[in-house]
């Protein structure tokens, strides 16, 4: 069994997964999805909507063209299985790592973040995770289902330890997952950018996994994705964010709930190429092909 298969690349990829010191990898599951499904699609989405883009960034003065980068495709995974999901997007992410490779996962559903940063936790036991979210995540179990979108950062918090989850512009939760996150997280109501600054200056060198889901930025700006809540950042401030992380160590990062078909303008999948964009120039090294 092929645990990933390839179709159409991101744009500028390099064509050998040996050579490449970053390496992009679909995960089209949305299995757990309380409101709407759809972002198995968002994988193919931002693919296709790269190409819009130039591979020079006017923000990093820097040039894909001088990067090795390649997409490996997505993983291949059984419809409605989570368990063998959780358990293939772990394989991979540990194959990534075990490289010594910058792995960039594009979602998905959220829950898909939990195996991949469990393998960066092996890797790196000193790991951070640095979450943009509209959402808290740290419910213990969604309708029964503790494997869930919902629960995805009280497992990795449990895993990692609270204390070393940093959680950036939530503005909704249930009133027992904001309780645990000011006992137990790095809560950051509603803002991004102006308390990452500090969050970044007291990281130093310690590695550190970022997860964005895009619904972190206001509807207005990226109106495809399965559960918006108004009252966001503005894309420009994500993207602002990403810029505002270059000086960290930047082990692995994902990108997560787009979604295509509430996504007619594509807006919503062009902000997370151009955050991929960033995130290649900004978190890994030049090296001309």
């Amino acid at each position: 069994m092929n645990l990933v298969e390839r179709f159409n690349n991101f744009m500028g990829s390099n064509e050998s997964y040996e050579d490449a010191d970053s390496v992009i990898i679909g995960v089209p599951m949305d299995f757990t999805t309380s409101y709407r499904p759809g972002s198995r699609f968002a994988p193919q989405a931002v693919r296709n909507v790269s190409y819009v883009l130039e591979e020079y960034s006017v923000y990093a003065e820097r040039d894909l063209a001088d990067y090795c980068y390649y997409d490996w495709g997505d993983v291949n995974l059984p419809l409605g299985n989570v368990s063998e999901s959780l358990d293939r997007i772990a394989r991979v992410a540990a194959h990534v790592f075990n490289d010594h490779k910058f792995p960039i996962f594009i979602g998905g559903e959220h829950l898909i973040s939990y195996p991949v940063i469990r393998e960066a936790y092996k890797k790196h036991p000193n790991l951070a995770v640095i979450q943009l979210d509209a959402h808290a995540d740290l419910r213990t179990e969604y309708l029964g289902e503790t494997n869930s979108h919902a629960t995805v950062m009280r497992k990795v918090s449990e895993t990692i330890g609270g204390g070393n989850l940093y959680q950036f512009g939530i503005r909704s939760g249930t009133r027992e997952e904001l309780l645990y996150a000011r006992e137990n997280t790095n809560l950051y109501l509603e803002e991004v950018a102006g308390p990452l600054q500090n969050v970044v200056r007291g990281l130093g060198s310690r590695p550190v996994y970022i997860t964005v889901d895009i619904d972190v930025v206001d509807p207005a700006f990226a109106p495809g994705t399965g559960t918006p809540e108004p009252g966001g950042i503005t894309a420009r401030e994500l993207i602002q964010s990403i810029h505002l992380m270059r000086g960290l160590n930047v082990v692995g990062m994902d990108i997560v709930e787009i979604m295509p078909v509430f996504d007619q303008s594509e807006r919503t999948a062009l902000l997370g190429a151009k955050v991929i964009r960033e995130s290649i120039l900004g978190f890994t090294k030049p090296r001309r092909r």
